[in-house]
Formats: structure tokens, sequence, C-alpha cells
């Protein structure tokens, strides 16, 4: 067999695996239940840089849409008998759900935590090789736990020889309205 059939056999290959793959751009949002849909709109907004945007009127329930760095993070007022909400809003473990961001400047967004007063639990971790990503855990009003990283240090490489990642483009950002011009 030459090298040209190997690559069409190849390329055969590739596309029968890229048909089985859902047509998936980026993460979108996520959604946080809150016992005070304003207190987390200050979190959100003053710890974390996110800007609250208009939510459709459609929505016949108390909440907030925020959006920056290419997620939106949308805000539901819990019921107050809701048993969803973190029992524990102190509690901080690393292997519990969390949301993370990644961060160009983690001794500035530690510096940020320490004047706003939010506790926090900072780790580091180091491969065989060298290869170092420190990460920053915090919760949210409600106790939802939020990590801060440095995780492009880590290279990512599919466990699977057949997996491909697909890099989103701009393509998967809204529309929005700036003040710029």
């Amino acid at each position: 067999m030459n090298e040209q059939q190997e690559k069409k056999i190849d390329g055969k290959a590739e596309d029968s695996r890229n048909e089985n793959r859902p047509p998936l751009m980026a993460l979108n949002h996520v959604s946080r239940l809150c016992r005070n849909v304003k207190e987390s709109i200050d979190f959100y907004t003053k710890v974390l840089g996110f800007v609250q945007t208009e939510r459709p009127q459609a929505l016949d329930f108390e909440g907030a849409w925020l959006f920056n760095y290419g997620v939106g993070i949308h805000l539901v007022q819990s019921k107050e008998e809701d048993q969803r909400l973190p029992s524990d809003a102190q509690h901080l473990d690393p292997q519990d759900n969390h949301i993370s961001f990644q961060c160009e400047d983690l001794e500035a967004m530690e510096k940020k935590l320490k004047e706003m007063n939010v506790k926090y639990m900072k780790r580091s971790l180091e491969e065989e090789d060298g290869t170092k990503m420190d990460q920053i855990f915090f919760n949210d009003p409600d106790g939802f736990m939020v990590e801060i990283c440095n995780c492009e240090n880590l290279k990512l490489v599919p466990v699977e020889s057949l997996s491909k990642i697909k890099i989103p483009m701009d393509s998967h950002t809204p529309p929005m309205e700036t003040d710029q011009t």
C-alpha cells in the first residue's frame, strides 16, 4: 500500500469519526441556584469581573444573566425550601463539584480575594517533568466552589488515539453590544 492509499484510508477513518461527534462549539453557561440573586450578582461582578446582561423577558422567575471570558453564568433564585444548595458554605474540597477559570495572574487574584475578605485555599501540583499548576479554591455566597488556576501549564493529551480535541473559534461568542466605538 502506498502513502496516498494510506492517507485515503486515514482520511475516511477520520471523516467517520467526525460524523459521530456532536456538533458542539463551546461551554455556553453554568447555571447556579442562589439564596439571594443580588448578593450573587455582587460576588460574580466584583470578585470575578463578570458583566450583568439583560435576560429574556419571557423568563418568569427571578434571576440574572452574567457574561465574560466567553462563558455565561445564569443565576436562579432558589425557593426557601430548596435542598439543592450546598449545606456548608465554608467547605472547600478540590475534589468536590466546582467551576474553574483560567487565570493569567494568580498573585493578583489572591490579592483581590484578600482585599474582599474571601476565604480561600491555595495549592500547587507539580508533575515529574517539573510542570507546575497552581490553584485557588473559594466559594460563592451560596457555597458553590470556584477554582482559579493556571491549568494551561498542563498539556492536554487525549487518552484514546481516535479522539481529537476541538478548539473553539470566536464564533461561539454571542452577539453583544459594547460601548466601544
